[in-house]
């Protein structure tokens, strides 16, 4: 029987003591003396939000699968344990062992967003493992990380081992085998990080050095050692219907914010939305076989118990084989009373009529993302959709017994005006007037309800954006309350109602993304000073952030202020995506001339993700626009010069 690692007292004086005692229906027992690595992986983030994410799923059950290898989980703990655990010197656990995570051979992050990067220190720190990577010990657990925010793993580089480019289900098997040779070959840590250099998807930071301009840029990125590639490569499935995928889901006893089955129906997007870093970094589009949905969707649902299934991917009604799926999902799910989750939909017709088919007679809200409020910056940033989409896309949903939408905007996208932002209220009026004109009086559910929500826009890297600059903190308040005074003063603003995000965030978001090896003594400054949870808007201390800034000499206006030059070295651009540094150049190019580049499925644009040889791209198309080289089946460009 295990041994918890926190008593009874302790457990009885946290909130959701359930979040640290492991034993979860589906979570992997093994005994460790018959093993020959241990994983912890980590999302640096509260419980429920960590048990949330399909990526670490499909890597536990990766690793377990392997008679070898024991992979357990660990998360944040919450402000009121990490107390205690200070306090009593309690050293950090993984849930399913509940040993401590200085036992372990690997210590594994998943970065998904920038504003968790001081709970990754938090975590080292509770274990007792040194922040620095420099500073740790041939015993000490190997620290790796990977996820969307590896793409720049600049900023995070002092306190990483490895970072692993791409989809973990391509190289982790080489690379634990490669530690279990070097293990069993006495070999040190350093003599392990070198070889590892040399499997695909592999970066190790201390290979490496970085020089800078006198103005603070970046001059160089060498390799230090023969076996560090210049450029790191990342690594995708080619075939998603021949890797892994869990069976059985982790059911937690707390509920989390995603409490069901997520069956992931494809990778990649065609749209090329871009501001979006997600669209381009995962190119190309690959979808999973429909046959293997359905066989999957069943396995998973009674492994689990779940009442609920989701379809995941970037955009959902992408996918070809969705019509089908849903009558499958349906038909099958429907007589067991199991809901059905459709995320990620478009504005049109088809996804109104899927929605329709999956939500029962009580209509729950529609959210779509316009993501901007005229036309104009729509073909800025390339969504692909106009404003007779939207607003035939709102009345099929008017008809269909919505009354409640939510939209999504962006504030101060590159080239954005006064006049664009007033688009927003102006946009939301003219939907709620539709309501009014196309449902009669006695047919009407309530009144209609139109909730837009806008961020401010951060240019992340390996976007067609990443040379833009961000505004300063008052100019994203001025135009959020330009918006939110002419939202107030629409004929039917009882209807409206208007929200925007934390620009204080927002600019550190900035730095982060966008920052350099430099950027890492602010991190660790900022966790000295008490920064914590920084993704939780009422628990980020901007304050203290600022004091960081100060104290270490970075400015973060260089960072987020500035235009880039179009031939700066970032602090990327070691790595290779796929998609060529040229391609989003062009892009931005076209952007500044709101010129539409096409979807993947129109015409092909050469954006050089052909160069895997798969998905999408190896399908034939129109021609690429502008003339550009194509990529499609006849070949690609390479790298990401």
């Amino acid at each position: 029987m295990r041994k918890l690692a926190l008593s009874d007292d302790i457990l009885m004086r946290v909130e959701k003591p359930a979040r640290y005692v492991g034993g979860e229906l589906n979570a992997v027992m093994k005994d460790k003396d018959k093993i020959d690595i241990r994983f912890a992986m980590c999302f640096p983030d509260v419980y429920e939000i960590g048990m949330s994410y399909l990526g670490i799923q499909i890597l536990y059950d990766l690793f377990n699968r392997r008679e070898d290898t024991w992979c357990e989980r660990v998360y944040s703990p919450w402000p009121d344990l990490d107390s205690i655990m200070r306090e009593k010197k309690i050293p950090l656990f993984a849930l399913e062992s509940q040993d401590p995570l200085k036992d372990f051979d690997f210590l594994g992050f998943t970065l998904q967003y920038e504003m968790g990067y001081t709970n990754i220190l938090q975590v080292l720190d509770l274990a007792g493992i040194p922040l620095l990577a420099k500073d740790r010990a041939d015993n000490d657990p190997l620290v790796i990380g990977g996820g969307p925010c590896s793409y720049n793993p600049e900023p995070l580089a002092d306190f990483f081992d490895l970072f692993y480019m791409g989809e973990g289900e391509v190289s982790y098997d080489a690379l634990l085998e490669l530690y279990k040779a070097n293990k069993k070959a006495g070999g040190s840590r350093m003599t392990f990080l070198k070889k590892a250099a040399s499997v695909p998807g592999i970066y190790v930071p201390c290979l490496y050095e970085a020089a800078y301009h006198d103005d603070g840029t970046l001059a160089s990125f060498t390799p230090l050692f023969p076996e560090a590639p210049a450029t790191v490569r990342r690594v995708i499935v080619t075939d998603l219907n021949d890797t892994v995928y869990p069976d059985k889901l982790i059911v937690p006893y707390v509920r989390s914010f995603q409490d069901r089955v997520t069956l992931e129906v494809m990778r990649g997007c065609i749209r090329g939305c871009r501001f979006c870093q997600a669209g381009m970094v995962y190119r190309p589009l690959r979808e999973r076989d429909v046959d293997w949905l359905k066989a999957q969707a069943e396995t998973m649902l009674k492994a689990s118990g779940y009442d609920e299934i989701t379809l995941s991917s970037l955009s959902t009604s992408d996918y070809t084989g969705l019509p089908e799926l849903t009558d499958y999902l349906i038909g099958d799910c429907g007589s067991r009373h199991i809901n059905i989750s459709l995320p990620s939909l478009r504005i049109d017709a088809f996804s109104l009529d899927v929605m329709s088919k999956v939500q029962d007679v009580k209509k729950s809200s529609l959210t779509f993302a316009p993501e901007a409020g005229t036309q104009r910056m729509r073909d800025v940033i390339n969504k692909g959709i106009t404003e007779d989409d939207i607003f035939h896309g709102a009345a099929e949903a008017f008809h269909g017994g919505w009354n409640k939408v939510k939209l999504y905007f962006m504030l101060g996208l590159p080239s954005e005006t006064d006049a664009d932002a007033l688009g927003i209220p102006d946009l939301c009026e003219r939907l709620s007037e539709l309501y009014f004109a196309e449902i009669p009086k006695e047919q009407r559910n309530g009144r209609v309800q139109i909730t837009a929500s806008s961020s401010f826009f951060v240019p992340k890297p390996f976007t067609p954006f990443e040379w833009a600059p961000m505004l300063p903190r008052e100019e994203y308040l001025r135009r959020a309350f330009l918006v939110k005074d002419s939202m107030r003063a629409q004929k039917n603003n009882k209807s409206l109602h208007y929200e925007y995000h934390d620009a204080e965030v927002t600019l550190l978001e900035g730095v982060l993304a966008r920052g350099d090896r430099k950027v890492g003594k602010v991190i660790l400054r900022a966790y000295q000073l008490g920064c914590m949870f920084d993704a939780w808007s009422e628990r980020c201390d901007y304050g203290k952030w600022l004091q960081a800034f100060h104290d270490t000499g970075i400015d973060p206006d260089f960072y987020t202020q500035r235009e880039r030059g179009e031939d700066e070295l970032f602090p990327w651009d070691f790595i290779d995506i796929g998609v060529t540094k040229r391609f989003l150049r062009r892009e931005w190019d076209r952007a500044m001339q709101a010129k539409v580049t096409p979807n993947c499925r129109e015409a092909c644009s050469g954006c050089g993700a052909a160069s895997y040889g798969c998905g999408i791209c190896m399908m034939p198309r129109g021609k690429v626009p502008d003339g550009s080289k194509a990529a499609g089946a006849s070949g690609a460009e390479g790298g990401n010069a």
